[in-house]
Order: structure tokens, then C-alpha cells, then sequence
């Protein structure tokens, strides 16, 4: 079924609760430890399980992805630390959630994983930051599950999806910011945003449209392969509570009835009496 937008091909396609330093809202419901069991997205949809599930709906901000590799830990704490990538590709990282126990007790650290994260764009000096929130093991899916369904793109290794409104884009640099909503933790928060910088160029005028990006990994540059444009990412909002204001007219009448005065461009105004002046006697 074909999506609505416009799409643009640069190569062929083929919440937990923080418990480090960084307090982030996630964004998508990771795969943990207790989401190892094969799962189904909808009734009418083949049972699978997936690491990166399709978007709820249409314009669902996200900012999600895979990174294989070896989980370095730091010398101070088990919670920071790097990916080394097969490339040797070093990717500061830091494990948030229930995470924390699933490493401490059940991943052999020595040997690489596929782990699901969310990126992030440092403001200082635009590195690749990444916040694990859960590991892919694909030998703990139960193979009748897998027979004759080719592999998706989100099972890859290096795939993020990131969908959010384009505000910066330079061609010139092969730079494009994307500003993506996190949903907030009660309906009373007012939701936050961040930006993140991906690398590739998007045809006409991308700003201030939403756009549902196909990125892959390369070295520590989110590399767009694709892109969806859905349109404008907001609509301007009437003013006050009853849609939008009416034009000002200086000829309604003030009882509200709009009734107006005959008014005729160019005429003279009708002169006003001029007062008698006092007689004085003499």
C-alpha cells in the first residue's frame, strides 16, 4: 500500500524510569528484558517480534535505533560508557532503566549485542550520544515465527527511524536538524522537544514539514536513506477561544446589530454652528 507524500531515495531501500544522571522521556516503549517474548502489532498482522515496531500513527514523533556492538563500561560506574562498533567506531552511551539489571545479570558483556537506543545530538559540540534502552537477542525468537518473512530493515544493525519536523537544513554541509516532541509524563507537563542533526540533503523547501526519515548508522553520522514528506508539521491556531477574530469595523454600530452610517469617500464633512458671542453693554 502506498504512503501518502512525497518520497525522495538517495540509496536503495531494501518508558523506563531513569536511573543515571540523565533524565530523558522516552519516546517509544523499548524492548527489555520482560519484552523478549514474541509479541503481535495487530490481529490482522503476521505475530513477530520487532525491535523497532511501525509507528502508531501518521505523525508520530520518534527517535529510535539499533547498534551492534561491544558495551564498554566505564571504570566509574556500569551505567556510562562506549559501543565500539565493527567499524571501530567508539559511540559514547549511557544505559538507562530496567536495563541496568538485564546487564548486570544476564548479557556476557565480553561478546557484542544489538542494542535498542535513543540518539541524541550534543549541543556542544554535535557528537553522536546514545541512551540504551533494551538489547535485540534475536535466538531468544521462537523460529516458526521467522519462517518464510524476509528480514525487515528495523532488524538491522545501524537502522534508526527518526520522524520529526525539519527546522535546519544546509546543503552544502550535507546537515539536517530535525526537531522531534518527547511525550510528556502526565497530560498536566507541557511536552519538551530536542534536536537532532542527521547527515544527507532533502529536496525543495523541507523546513517546517514533518518528515518520517529512513537513517542508517555510518561511523558516528546518522545517514539519511530515505525520506517521507507529510506535509506542514503544524497548523497556525485561531486566536481566542472562539476561532478567529473578526476584522474591525469602525462603521459597526455599537448595539452589536451591524447596522452601519452611510459613509461616501471624499465628502466634506458637515461644518458644525458656530456659538453666539456674548453681546456686552455699554
Amino acid at each position: 500500500m502506498n504512503r501518502p507524500g512525497n518520497r525522495f531515495t538517495e540509496s536503495p531501500k531494501t518508558p523506563p524510569t531513569p536511573e543515571v544522571e540523565i533524565q530523558e522521556v522516552p519516546l517509544e516503549s523499548p524492548h527489555t528484558e520482560a519484552d523478549l517474548a514474541v509479541e503481535s502489532a495487530t490481529p490482522a498482522e503476521v505475530k513477530r517480534q520487532q525491535p523497532i515496531p511501525p509507528p502508531s500513527h501518521l505523525r508520530q514523533y520518534r527517535a529510535i535505533g539499533l547498534v551492534y556492538g561491544h558495551y564498554q563500561r566505564s571504570e566509574e560506574q556500569l551505567t556510562k560508557g562506549n559501543i565500539l562498533t565493527a567499524d571501530g567506531t567508539l559511540i559514547d552511551a549511557v544505559i538507562l532503566g530496567r536495563v541496568i539489571s538485564l546487564v548486570k545479570n544476564h548479557l556476557d558483556l565480553e561478546k557484542p549485542h544489538l542494542w535498542v537506543v535513543y540518539p541524541r545530538t550534543r549541543q556542544e559540540n554535535d557528537a553522536l550520544h546514545v541512551q540504551i534502552v533494551g538489547v535485540w537477542e534475536p535466538e531468544t525468537l521462537k523460529k516458526e515465527d521467522d519462517q518464510d518473512i524476509e528480514p525487515l530493515l528495523a532488524s538491522t544493525p545501524g537502522y534508526f527511524s527518526i520522524r520529526g519536523e525539519v527546522i535546519f537544513t544546509e546543503r552544502e554541509n550535507q546537515a539536517v536538524v530535525v526537531k522531534i516532541r518527547q511525550m510528556p509524563k502526565t497530560e498536566a507537563d507541557k511536552p519538551k522537544f530536542f534536536k537532532l542533526k542527521l547527515r544527507g540533503t532533502l529536496p525543495g523547501k523541507p523546513v517546517s514539514r514533518f518528515w518520517d526519515f529512513q537513517v542508517q548508522l555510518k561511523g558516528d553520522a546518522l545517514t539519511i536513506l530515505e525520506g517521507l514528506d507529510l506535509g506542514f508539521a503544524s497548523k497556525k491556531k485561531p486566536m481566542g477561544k472562539g476561532g478567529f477574530k473578526k476584522p474591525f469595523d469602525k462603521n459597526r454600530h455599537p448595539s452589536g446589530e451591524g447596522e452601519k452610517r452611510p459613509f461616501t469617500p471624499g465628502q466634506s464633512p458637515i461644518p458644525r454652528p458656530s456659538r453666539p458671542k456674548p453681546v456686552s453693554e455699554n
